[in-house]
């Protein structure tokens, strides 16, 4: 029965499908190569957050509220 649904897949479905397997091989590989290139440095991949990178806190977190709900670039229709 599997295999009938196979068969039965749309063009799009199956577009989707070999995509997202590309995108998964992709993803696999680059990490593959950074892996290699942080081992032949010596360090770790992914690196470790440093401590001097903590989220904003006091005066600056409701700026960066305000910046994450910014649509940049997106042109707005002058009101009338």
């Amino acid at each position: 029965m599997n295999s009938e649904k196979k068969q039965i897949q749309s063009l799009r479905e199956m577009e989707m499908e070999v995509e997202t397997e590309g995108r998964e091989w992709m993803r696999q590989r680059l990490q593959q190569k950074l892996q290699e290139e942080a081992n032949r440095h010596g360090g770790v991949f992914p690196p470790e957050r440093s401590q001097g990178l903590a989220s904003p806190s006091g005066e600056d977190a409701p700026a960066q509220r305000l910046r994450r709900g910014r649509t940049d670039g997106v042109a707005r229709q002058k009101s009338s």
